[in-house]
This record gives structure tokens, sequence and C-alpha cells, in this order.
């Protein structure tokens, strides 16, 4: 195991030296197959195709005017009234008490009393009654009643009728219709046709031949130089791990044999010419019919029946009954009984008790306090509030009025012209290495 191993190394170090310069060779001075372009190249199967040229385009760019609404701020000025306060000071008079204490002099007035004996004399009346005889007159009233003839005189009404013969006019209405020309205006619709031009894009094949790079594999056979140093000892040439050679073992050499040969595969590049279809598109201008509807007005005479309305007056006779009212007057007698009042005065005694009063004079002892007023001077301390007036000066705040200048913005619309770049594409003639084609970046 460890021999056959050795053999590997040796073989893989060897083929490595020289597998360098000869892929080199192999792939026509290109170091490798990754420094090929990947555009257009296309896998067919276990090889590469040919590269594919396309139709390429190219941008134009029109500046093209046009009119924009844009709305910009502009600075409006108006003008404010407001109360600015300020700060000024005034003189307050306020008046302030003082207790200020002062001694009076006060009567005080005592009321005292002392006994006395008096004699008084009181009178007592009575109320006595005596008996006295009147005679007196009262009326008496009597209600008698009497029979009073007298005329009345009430109105009788009549309602009469009388005939009276009139003559009154009625209208009497008569249509009649007559025929009025008048001019109307009808709207006519008519389809017309205008040319419009066009352009249409429109494809166009055709062929043409490229040269595709291929190749193919082929295997070699080259013979594995031995080393001095592991001749001796390794039974198998190590092969370097650089290159991409395969080692067929059933051609490898016998381990007796020197030098051994081994097997790898080498790509072998060509260059095949194929053809390609290839579209260009091919700009035609057309012409096509549009159709659009003019509208105009046409007169026309229109016959109508104008109803017209005629009165006529007709005279008749009529009979009417004309009501009327008559007033009579009645006399009549009637009778009422009206009353009335008599008046007799009769006399009458009688016997009434008399009032009158009796006075007798009684003498008492009688003890009553006697009052009598004493006044003493009594001295006194009192406290009175004295006025006086103190000045301060008071900040206060007062208000004028000042007119100032406030900005504000307004949104104000206007119009300008602002250029705008158009992209067209437009088509550029095909092929692959084409600068224009490349930039545009259509291919296909």
């Amino acid at each position: 195991m460890k021999k056959s191993f050795g053999m590997l190394v040796l073989t893989t170090l060897l083929v490595g030296s020289f597998g360098a310069s000869a892929a080199q060779a192999g792939y026509c001075g290109v170091a490798s197959y990754e420094s090929c372009p990947d555009r257009g190249v296309v896998p067919c199967g276990d090889f590469c195709e040919a590269k594919v040229c396309c139709v390429g385009y190219k941008t134009v760019k029109d500046v093209v005017w046009e009119t924009q609404t844009y709305t910009c701020t502009q600075t409006v000025y108006d003008t404010i009234h407001e109360q600015v306060p300020y700060t000024c000071t005034r003189k307050v008079h306020e008046t302030c008490w003082r207790e200020e204490t002062y001694e009076v002099c006060r009567p005080q007035m005592k009321t005292c009393y002392r006994e006395k004996t008096i004699t008084c004399r009181r009178p007592v009346y009575k109320t006595c009654y005596r008996e006295k005889c009147v005679t007196t007159r009262r009326p008496v009233y009597t209600t008698c009643y009497k029979d009073v003839c007298y005329t009345v005189r009430k109105p009788v009404y009549k309602t009469c009728h009388r005939e009276k013969t009139i003559t009154c006019r009625r209208p009497v209405y008569k249509t009649c219709y007559e025929e009025v020309q008048c001019t109307t205006w009808k709207t006519q619709h008519e389809t017309c046709y205008k040319d419009v031009c066009y352009t249409v894009c429109k494809p166009v094949h055709y062929t043409k031949t490229v040269d595709v790079c291929c190749g193919e594999w082929q295997t070699v056979m080259e013979p594995c130089p031995v080393d001095p140093g592991c001749g001796q000892t390794a039974k198998t040439c190590a092969v370097p791990e650089q290159t991409s050679a395969v080692v067929d073992k059933s051609c490898a050499a016998p381990a007796a044999q020197s030098p051994r040969m081994i097997c790898r595969k080498v790509w072998v590049p060509k260059v095949v010419q194929k053809t390609v279809c290839c579209t260009r598109y091919e700009q035609e201008v057309c012409t096509k019919k549009v159709p659009y509807t003019v509208c105009r007005k046409v007169p026309c005479t229109v016959t109508k029946r104008v109803p017209r309305v005629s009165c006529e007056w007709v005279e008749e006779c009529k009979t009417i009954r004309i009501p009327y009212t008559t007033c009579e007057w009645v006399t009549e007698c009637c009778t009422k009984r009206v009353p009335y009042t008599s008046c007799e005065w009769v006399e009458e005694c009688k016997t009434v008790r008399v009032p009158y009063t009796t006075c007798e004079w009684v003498e008492e002892c009688k003890t009553v306090r006697v009052p009598y007023v004493t006044c003493e001077m009594v001295r006194e301390c009192k406290t009175r509030k004295v006025p006086y007036t103190t000045c301060r000066e008071v900040c206060e705040t007062r208000y004028r009025t000042v007119c100032r200048k406030v900005p504000r913005e307004v949104c104000v619309t206007k119009t300008r012209c602002v250029p705008r770049t158009v992209c067209r594409t437009v088509m550029c003639d095909p092929g692959c290495a084409d600068t224009a084609c490349t930039e545009t970046g259509n291919t296909h």
C-alpha cells in the first residue's frame, strides 16, 4: 500500500513539471478557456457551439419642450393691529386710620327714690237706671198693585217678488286651426375619412456564416521520467496535483521497466464555420384611413297647425225675480200690573230704662315713692380712630394699539416650459463586434 502511494506522488510531480507548458500549447497560447468571453457561447451537447451574433439597437435621445405648471410661494404682508402692553406708575392716595386715646368726663345720672305719705281723694262712679215712658211713631209699608193700559207699535216685515226682464251678453268661444310654416334646424351627422401615417417595424430574416471555436479531447501517451532519488525506493511515479492529466492504469509500465508511460487527455481546439439565422427589423411607413364624424345644422321647413281661439258675444233676454221687503207698523193695546208702596204711621208707647251716673269722693292715705335724680361726673378713657392720608406709587399695565406687518406665504400657480429627454430605440447594423449594439445591450 505504501509503495503504490509513493509511485502515485512521483507520477504527479513529473506530470506537473511539463504539463503546464503542454497545456498552454494545447490551448493555442491561451492560459485556459476562462479567458474566452462567455457572451455568445452556448453549450450544445458536450462541447461549445458557435457564437450567435444578434440584431442590435441603439438609443437616440430627443429633447421635447413641455408646458409644466408649478406652484411656488410668494410673500404677502398683512397689516394687523395689536394691543401692546406697557408699564406706567400712578399715585394712589389711601386713607389710613390710627387709634388715639383720650380722657373724657361724662355725667352719670342716678335715679333714687324716697317714700312719702299723702292723703288723696278718689272718685267712685256708680251707674243707676230709671224707667221712662215714651211715645214713638213707626212707619208701616204696604205693597199694592194697579192695572195700567199702554199702546205699543211693532213692525211686520213681508218679502215680495217682482219680475224683471234683462238683456245679457255671454261669450261663445270657438277654436279654429290654421297652418303655419316655420323653419327649424336639425343636426345632420356625416362620417368622413382622413389619411393617417404610422410606422411599423417588419422583421427581415437572413443568414450569415460565422466562425465557431470548438475542439475535442484526445488521449496522449507520455513517458514518466524517473527521479534518481526515489528510483530505488519508489515503485510508482507521482503525478503532480497542478496538472489535469489522468493516469491510465492499463497503459502503465511495469515497476521493473524504466521509463514509465502515462496517459492523459488533451483538448485540441479547432475553428468551424457555421450558418446562423439572424433577424433585423426595418421601419415601414403605412397609411390608414381613420373615420371621423362631422356635425352640422341643416335648415328644414315644417308645417304646424296652430290653434286660434275666437270669442263672440251673444245677447240673450232673461226674466228674473227680484225680491224686496215691505214693512208695516201694527198698533196693539197691552195691560200690565204696576206695583206701588203705601206708608202709614202707627203710634206706640214704650217704657225704657234711662241710665245715669252718680259720683262719690272717698279719701285715702297712700305711701308713694317719689323719684329724684343725682348726678356724678365719671372719668373715662376712650379710643378713637383718626384718619390720615398716605400716598404711594402703583405700577399698572396699560395697552396701546400698534400696527405691524406680518408676512405670510401664499401659493401661486405659474407655468413654465421644461425640456424633457425622450429616448427612442433605433435599429443599428447587425454584428457582434458592433459597439453600438453592445452599448444598448439589445443582443439576442
